[in-house]
């Protein structure tokens, strides 16, 4: 059998990439291979679960427009699909007068990107929408929200499914060879045939163009983001999402507090190296990961141009005591006994050579085949945006 779209990568945009194919062209035979034995089982399933709105985007990217129409994508099919979700809002607050113009930057932004409701907030006004947050001045984000993302993924599964197409998991991509007009994927389970590959590989993006026989142009070097759970007596602390304002300096957006869709309270991330691309804790050590990441001149140089923030963040990964002050910056009457262990995720940073992220959406295109090198934050909110561009360019080709 030849299929007429294969996907690589069953998380959330491989999974919003069959879906789109499958509802503009039904007639359509679409596979879609997952080695792992479950859908979304690392970085959509390991994430916070927050619905963002293209607050920090540069006006006129990719990720900006992204956002803003997968947003009210993401909460559509939410709607229709009975899938836990819930615009609750959150605040940007600013702690330091240094903060404060560049809270002014997020706002233009924001309505640049065509975000509707912002407002810029006061001392009060902070504390009338989040009682124990503290700060000089904040920005109210009102169409920001919480979703059950492995729910999303398991309702997609589903239709595709219904739909027509394939899933197979436990089913690992090991090498994609061109055959004549077709490509063949070699896998642990067998060969498949197809006229069409989209590689959707996540943590393992740029292993997927070298397994098509291309170099990729950036290194995927893995960073974990580590979580604590607020413990439940404390949880009153927090109504919905309390975030700092970013260090434009800096590629990370810094920890937070972001409430859980489906209960509790979350602190964090952080970011540190992992020593694996699935590392979720600093005891898990995978050599060829490791190497990979250590023998990159890219991630060296990176090291050199944020040396304080690299050294910041394994510090206060290694210390509770750290990790609750930087929580206290937004609310003070945060403490450490209030935090007990939480998940991880592991975030794939697509890294040039020189050391640079690349920060936007990045795809690279050859006959017959399409890889999503990097698909950045706000990826899982803009999934079935991003899976309905991906449609169209295949469709294009493909007709």
């Amino acid at each position: 059998m030849v299929y007429d779209v294969t996907i690589v990568g069953g998380g959330i945009v491989g999974l919003g990439t069959a879906h789109r194919l499958l509802q503009a062209q039904p007639r359509l035979k679409v596979l879609l291979l997952e080695k792992e034995a479950r859908l979304a089982a690392h970085q959509t399933g390991n994430n916070s679960g927050v619905l963002h709105s293209g607050l920090y985007y540069k006006p006129g990217s990719e990720k900006a427009r992204l956002s803003v129409g997968g947003l009210k994508q993401m909460v559509t099919f939410c709607r229709e699909h009975g899938i836990a979700h819930e615009i609750c809002g959150k605040i940007v607050v600013a702690t330091e007068e240094s903060e404060l113009p560049r809270l002014e930057n997020l706002l233009e932004r924001g309505n640049a990107n065509g975000m509707e409701g912002l407002r810029k907030l006061n001392p009060s006004q902070i504390r009338e929408i989040e009682p124990h947050a503290a700060g000089l001045a904040a920005i109210h984000v009102p169409q920001e929200g919480i979703v059950d993302y492995p729910g999303v993924c398991e309702k997609l599964g589903e239709l595709i499914r219904k739909a027509g197409g394939e899933i197979k998991l436990n089913t690992r991509a090991d090498k994609i060879v061109p055959d004549g007009a077709c490509w063949v994927i070699e896998t642990p389970a067998g060969n498949f045939r197809t006229n069409f590959v989209v590689t959707c590989g996540g943590l393992h993006a740029d292993r997927l163009v070298r397994a098509a026989g291309k170099k990729p142009i950036a290194k995927i070097v893995p960073f974990r983001g580590e979580y604590f759970k607020i413990k439940p007596a404390r949880q009153h602390l927090v109504r919905n999402l309390i975030y700092p304002v970013p260090d434009p300096k800096f590629p990370f957006l810094g920890v937070h507090f972001t409430r859980l869709v489906l209960g509790g309270v979350e602190a964090g991330p952080n970011a540190v190296l992992a020593f694996a691309r699935e590392g979720y804790k600093w005891t898990t050590i995978n050599l060829r990961d490791l190497s990979e990441s250590l023998l990159y001149p890219g991630l060296w140089k990176f090291m050199f141009k944020y040396p304080s923030m690299c050294g910041y963040e394994i510090h206060r990964s290694l210390s509770k005591a750290e990790f609750t002050r930087s929580l206290q910056r937004l609310v003070p009457e945060i403490r450490e006994e209030d935090l007990e262990p939480g998940g991880a995720g592991v975030r794939a940073q697509a890294m040039l050579p020189e050391g640079k992220l690349i920060e936007d959406f990045h795809f690279e295109e050859a006959r017959g085949i399409l890889h999503v090198i990097n698909a950045p934050s706000p990826a899982a909110t803009a999934s079935l945006a991003i899976g309905q561009k991906i449609s169209e360019k295949v469709l294009t080709h493909i007709n």
